[in-house]
């Protein structure tokens, strides 16, 4: 896009991309799901977010877990998904999640997913960040030139169940196998032990952190910054826009520059994806942001 690294207008301080978001299906167990995902589309707006970049997982528990969702339950999300950011094109598009124990099963959901325009691969808990079983799936994402978003819990202090979650430590080692592929490590305010991730992942310049998560503590968007710079850091908001919303106001306490907040709101999702993937909706939200306002 023209102009992407020019210094930032005061309009584009307000342009948010959204790299880590999800919405519900009719195959889950909540009966208000469309009212869910209208209610995010909604309140995204609101904060400015013109693109939310999603996936779903499985049935989200209601025919297999969560963060192990069967082949049964993840093709037809995947569909779901890669439907509805057709339908709601250019402000939510897709990624195609997948469950790593199901070799063949994954690999071709990636194709299907790149095929009907997924820009990314999103892994939940299925397997630790340092399984082999990862390799081919990083390897096809640097193949089709797409990021891997990896969710990392950062609390993990014992085995839960109906998971095998990853920390900081385990993706970085998967990253040093294939430095071709961007690794998005996920929700840095996802637990009470975030401080030790940022160690883990400074020597390693593909891999980039979102600040999504549930977490809110005050100094944690700064040590990040701190530790891999604000050109490895991606505003992110994961289920709920709540805290997504909290950590968005606070990028302005933390001295970051504008052009350093643009990087983190969207210029560095822009960087990070394919080529193309928000002109659309940068658009659409800089027309918008033009138009003059009517006076009630």
């Amino acid at each position: 896009m023209a102009g992407l690294h020019d210094h930032t207008s005061p309009r584009d301080i307000d342009l948010v991309i959204d790299v880590h978001a999800h919405f519900h299906t009719p195959h889950t167990n909540r009966s208000d799901w469309a009212r869910y995902n209208q209610s995010r589309l909604d309140a995204g707006a609101r904060m400015g977010v013109c693109c939310h970049v999603a996936s779903v997982l499985g049935s989200w528990g209601a025919t297999s877990p969560t963060y192990f969702a069967s082949p049964a339950d993840q093709t037809p999300a995947n569909t779901w998904m890669l439907d509805y950011a057709a339908a709601q094109t250019p402000r939510v598009k897709a990624w195609v999640a997948v469950n790593p124990n199901f070799t063949a099963h994954t690999l071709a959901e990636i194709e299907q997913g790149m095929a009907r325009g997924a820009v990314g691969i999103k892994l939940a808990a299925g397997r630790r960040a340092d399984d082999a079983l990862l390799d081919d799936i990083a390897a096809a994402a640097a193949t089709y030139g797409v990021p891997v978003l990896q969710h990392v819990w950062q609390h993990r202090r014992r085995d839960w169940p109906n998971q095998d979650a990853s920390d900081g430590i385990e993706l970085a080692r998967l990253a040093a196998r294939h430095p071709r592929t961007t690794f998005l490590l996920a929700h840095i305010g996802g637990g009470g032990d975030w401080a030790h991730t940022n160690p883990a992942v400074r020597d390693m310049p593909n891999v980039v952190m979102d600040l999504s998560g549930s977490g809110i503590d005050r100094g944690m968007i700064d040590e990040a910054m701190r530790w891999v710079g604000p050109a490895r850091l991606l505003w992110a908001a994961d289920l709920t826009l709540c805290t997504g919303l909290t950590k968005l106001r606070a990028l302005a306490h933390t001295g970051a520059s504008p052009d350093d907040i643009a990087a983190m709101c969207w210029r560095n999702a822009v960087r990070i994806f394919p080529a193309g993937t928000f002109d659309a909706a940068l658009a659409a939200a800089r027309t918008a942001a033009d138009r003059p306002r009517s006076v009630v």
